[in-house]
This record gives C-alpha cells, sequence and structure tokens, in this order.
C-alpha cells in the first residue's frame, strides 16, 4: 500500500489533507465514476487560463447534469488558498512553486442505480501538488510514442472521472518504453492517452477538429493564439493516418507537456524536415508557450 502524503486538500467545504479527507462508498463518483475534473497549471503562484478551465468544467458539469457546485469566485479563491498551502508545506513560497490543481465533481451519494438521480450534494474534492515538467532532454531530443487504435467511448469532449479507456490506452505506451499511444478512430486521428496531438506540415501546424471524438484541451486555445502572434497558419480538419506519419513534425500538448516534440513514432523517427529532431515550430511555440508563462495578463506580442 502506498501511503498518501500528507498534502493539503479541499473536501466538501473543508480544507484537510490527503490522508485524512474521506468519502461515502456509495459516493457516485467511487461506484459508477459518475463525475467531472479540470486541471489547472499554476506557474509561480498564478493560475494559468483560469476562466477557460473555469469553462470547459461548466460544459462537463451541464452535459452530465450535475449542479455546479461553486461561483467562478469561489473556486478562485479554493484554488488560490491550496496553491498558498501546498507551498507552505514544502517550505516555499507561492510564487516561487509550480503546481497543478486538480479539481473533481461527482454526482454525490445515493443508493446504486443507474439513473441521473436528482436532488443529490455533489461531492467536491479539490488538491495542489507539484507540477512534473518535460526534462531537458525530452525537450532537446524528442519523445518516443506509439499508435493504437482508439477504442474509448464517443464522448471523449467531456473530462469525464471514466477514465478506465485512458488507463488502457496509457499502458500500451508505458509497457512499449513509451511516453504517450496516440489513437486513431479508423483512419483519422483524434488524440493520445493524456494528449492532444498536432501535426505540422509545411508550416502550417494542423489538429482534429473540436468534436465528440476528441477532448477539447486548453492548449487548443494556448497553441491558436500563439500562431496568431507568430504568424503560424492554424487549421482544425481532420487529419488522417497517413498524414500524421507524413509529418514535417508531431507535437503532444497537455498541461504538464505544454508542447512537446514526437520524434518517434512506433520506432521510425518522424519528419522528413527534422530528421528525427525537434523542428522549427516546435521551437517557436515553445519559446511562445513560456512568453505566456512569464505574462500575468497572458497576452502575446506579435513576432
Amino acid at each position: 500500500m502506498h501511503a498518501l502524503p500528507p498534502l493539503p486538500c479541499y473536501l466538501n467545504g473543508e480544507s484537510t489533507t490527503l490522508p485524512n479527507a474521506k468519502i461515502s462508498v456509495m459516493d457516485r463518483g467511487f461506484i459508477f465514476g459518475d463525475g467531472v475534473y479540470e486541471v489547472i497549471p499554476v506557474y509561480q503562484g498564478k493560475l494559468f487560463r483560469f476562466d477557460s478551465h473555469m469553462d470547459r468544467l461548466q460544459r462537463s458539469l451541464d452535459a452530465t447534469r450535475i449542479p455546479q457546485p461553486h461561483t467562478r469566485a469561489e473556486w478562485a479563491q479554493i484554488a488560490t488558498n491550496l496553491v498558498a498551502a501546498y507551498a507552505q508545506s514544502t517550505g516555499a513560497t507561492a510564487q516561487a512553486t509550480n503546481q497543478l490543481v486538480y479539481i473533481q465533481i461527482s454526482r454525490g451519494v445515493a443508493m446504486r442505480d443507474h439513473a441521473m438521480l436528482e436532488g443529490l450534494t455533489p461531492t467536491v474534492f479539490a488538491m495542489s501538488n507539484v507540477m512534473k515538467l518535460a526534462t531537458a532532454e525530452q525537450r532537446s531530443q524528442g519523445v518516443a510514442c506509439v499508435t493504437a487504435d482508439d477504442f474509448r467511448w464517443e464522448k471523449a469532449q467531456l473530462k469525464s472521472t471514466s477514465l478506465l479507456g485512458a488507463v488502457f490506452a496509457r499502458q500500451i505506451s508505458v509497457d512499449a518504453g513509451a511516453v504517450e499511444t496516440i489513437m486513431f478512430r479508423g483512419e483519422h486521428l483524434s488524440e493520445a492517452s493524456s494528449s492532444n496531438v498536432w501535426v505540422v506540415k509545411n508550416g502550417t501546424v494542423y489538429g482534429p477538429p473540436k468534436d465528440n471524438l476528441v477532448l477539447e484541451g486548453i492548449r487548443y486555445g494556448v497553441l491558436e493564439d500563439i500562431c496568431r502572434a507568430q504568424g503560424i497558419p492554424f487549421v482544425l480538419r481532420p487529419i488522417t493516418r497517413a498524414e500524421v506519419l507524413d509529418a514535417d513534425e508531431l507535437l503532444l500538448s497537455s498541461a504538464t507537456k505544454e508542447v512537446l516534440p514526437v520524434t518517434l513514432l512506433d520506432g521510425q523517427p518522424v519528419g522528413h524536415l527534422a530528421k528525427g529532431l525537434p523542428g522549427p515550430i516546435y521551437q517557436a511555440l515553445y519559446a511562445g508557450y513560456q512568453q505566456l508563462k512569464a505574462d500575468p495578463a497572458q497576452s502575446l506580442v506579435a513576432a
């Protein structure tokens, strides 16, 4: 058994620590995975793209018919308190730490019934922990990925706690010694197990469309903003498996990966221009991302 660290967390209006946080065995999040979640990056003590995360949280709640338990201002206070509490627990200041704030909301506690029961009080849990970013070697050399068929359900646009499909998908790459599993529905790119996937061809960044087969990562908006500022064409459309295999550059994006180059796919080097090394579009996007992180207003200056 892995002992939980005594990190600060929030549960149903109370501040506590992970070992002391308890929920009912009849919580629908435990019984059914009937809940949604968000993960908010924190750089130097500041929440990154907070409003975008709150917008997505609301979309997930609306789709699952779970009542919103807090106002946006209340969520901001909960997250800010957790960031400060985590920093204090490590002996640092909030401004000296990069963290991830995790928020989870389940439908609540009831006897087991598959129906979306009304009138329940949602269970609200939140915590913050250190953000483990990609290593310098991964950024300079790129990472290896493998491909697989996307066998998950067709409501991937929901950030649901029902993640067994993603667990299976991620384990495929773990077993192969790779960083991610890039998935296809038929002959079209969907996403990776816990990342969005981007194809670069002839200087243009391509991503799958925002539909029910892809979780719209916050990086969709971030990368679009960076591309606009730097004059890089940005296009969302269906992407074939052949286009992925013929990409000049292949990129992953997520809260912890930010934007990360894939240089080996199923054991084969990625990219005619990059020749198996991170390419120029990746370098431009990564530089733009760092500019956003450093700017409290999270705005970009055009190149």
